[in-house]
């Protein structure tokens, strides 16, 4: 009995000093006050099993090999990064568009420039931006890169894995990067397989399994949508590889709305840029990422408008708390509009009191999101914030026609955030996402349209009516709003 007593002392403290060390754990991090008090709540609620998921779920581990990986990489970024100033940004001189606080926070934390003689095109319709795909990757010549969240075959999808046989088979290089669980079900497919048969290169991103959660966080994605053709035109936007007329037709929430965005010009080099070096963390292949003989394309018709820009990737292994700035600098610097279109609708709050501040002191600040979402858990944290917005004067607009998917901040109509990132604490603090931000007002009118349109499409939400939702609505927002900063 004494033995075990003893015993059962020597466990209880070497179990108190494990639950000790993992909460000093959680407060010496870098983190947002609410997900440090929300996993320590979860710490001292349930010890093991909050253990398991913050080894699995709670800090920013992408495996050693990435990290060296990275380290090893860094030194021919930074001279690629030079060679774009000297090279292409000569001709940008001076701060280029009236919201400058925006663009200088941009252009002094960033090591990639601002970007000048960018045409854009935007395309909101399945249609269309898979028929544009196809005519790019017919026209390719030389190379052929895709990152993507979601590739899933099946209807005009198929068009795109054919064309991309077809590109390999003439001797173009092509490259494909898939987020190992967003394209779980492609990258086990035949589809998948002959692509590789055919000279393909494809392979998974942050892949998952038991034996790598020890050493890697599970729930880090790879959510960037990119293609990138002869590293002189590239799209980027919210549209994952899949047909919205099949993808999650039994998910009750309709088809997913997207946007994208076709480029010509420098940009499309650094996207393709942006692909490369993930595909070098993920295989170590050697590819040859940062070509510093790069010169900017002579086949963009000198009649185009052109825009500026800077391409912003984020993600845990760079400085993630920029986008968080950038996000801030812009919703601070409206003036007259702010127009914010997203499907999962979860900020912090400094986000939250900036969007509050800029509806009190008389921007149209005008928040459209899905009135039905695939995550029952965001459906309803997000409404938590709906009465703090409304009282403010935000405009709050519920889609009706599918799952609004577009993410997009846009500024007095004339800059414009667009890319991947959904207004959520995960794509702004974990997962490896990329933003195109463009100071150009004829793609801010565009842009302006298109959010014009979705309210067409949308129902307002009013303070009084909101109001009078029942009881268990409000007790499910208010449970889901205390997990928020964990989904």
């Amino acid at each position: 009995m004494e033995s075990f007593s003893w015993f059962s002392l020597l466990a209880g403290g070497a179990y108190l000093a494990l639950i000790i060390g993992f909460a000093l754990t959680i407060m010496f991090q870098r983190r947002p006050v609410g997900v440090s008090l929300a996993w320590l709540v979860l710490l001292f609620a349930l010890p093991l099993a909050g253990i398991i998921l913050f080894l699995m779920f709670g800090t920013r581990r992408l495996g050693t090999k990435r990290v060296k990986r990275a380290e090893a990489l860094y030194p021919t970024y930074e001279q690629w990064s030079r060679h774009l100033k000297e090279v292409i940004c000569l001709q940008n001189t001076t701060s280029p568009h009236r919201h400058n606080r925006v663009y200088n926070l941009a252009e002094k934390a960033m090591n990639i420039p601002a970007l000048p003689g960018n045409h854009l095109t935007l395309y909101h319709d399945s249609d269309s931006i898979i028929n544009g795909l196809l005519t790019d990757i017919h026209n390719a010549s030389s190379s052929i890169y895709l990152e993507f969240y979601i590739w899933e075959s099946g209807g005009r999808i198929n068009e795109i894995e054919a064309a991309l046989l077809a590109a390999q088979t003439r001797g173009v290089h092509c490259l494909v990067l898939l987020d190992a669980v967003g394209s779980s079900s492609f990258l086990k497919s035949q589809a998948a397989k002959r692509l590789k048969k055919a000279g393909v290169r494809l392979s998974e991103a942050m892949p998952v399994g038991p034996f790598r959660m020890l050493f890697e966080r599970m729930d880090i994605r790879n959510h960037r949508k990119i293609a990138v053709i002869d590293d002189a035109v590239a799209w980027s936007g919210s549209f994952n590889l899949m047909d919205p007329r099949l993808f999650k037709q039994n998910a009750g929430v309709g088809q997913w709305v997207d946007a994208m965005t076709r480029i010509e010009g420098p940009s499309a080099h650094v996207l393709a840029s942006i692909i490369l070096w993930d595909w070098e963390l993920e295989t170590g292949d050697g590819l040859s990422v940062f070509r510093s003989a790069y010169q900017p394309p002579q086949s963009i018709a000198m009649n185009l408008h052109r825009a500026d820009m800077h391409v912003l990737p984020s993600g845990p292994g760079i400085d993630r708390t920029l986008l968080h700035q950038v996000l801030l600098a812009a919703i601070y610097e409206s003036s007259e509009e702010l127009v914010i279109t997203t499907p999962y609708f979860i900020p912090d709050d400094a986000l939250l009191t900036a969007l509050v501040s800029a509806a009190i002191r008389g921007v149209k600040v005008k928040l459209i999101v899905p009135e039905r979402n695939d995550s029952r858990l965001v459906h309803y944290a997000s409404r938590y914030y709906y009465e703090e917005l409304l009282e403010a004067g935000v405009e709050i607009q519920q889609f009706n026609a599918g799952l609004l998917h577009t993410k997009c901040v846009l500024v007095d109509r004339s800059t414009v955030l667009f890319g991947t990132v959904n207004l959520d604490m995960r794509s702004v603090w974990l997962n490896f996402e990329v933003t195109l931000m463009v100071y150009d007002d004829n793609f801010g009118q565009e842009m302006g349209k298109l959010a014009d349109n979705y309210i067409r499409q949308s129902d307002r939400v009013f303070l009084d009516s909101w109001n009078r939702r029942g009881f268990p609505k409000r007790l499910a927002e208010g449970v889901f709003h205390l997990m928020s900063p964990l989904l």
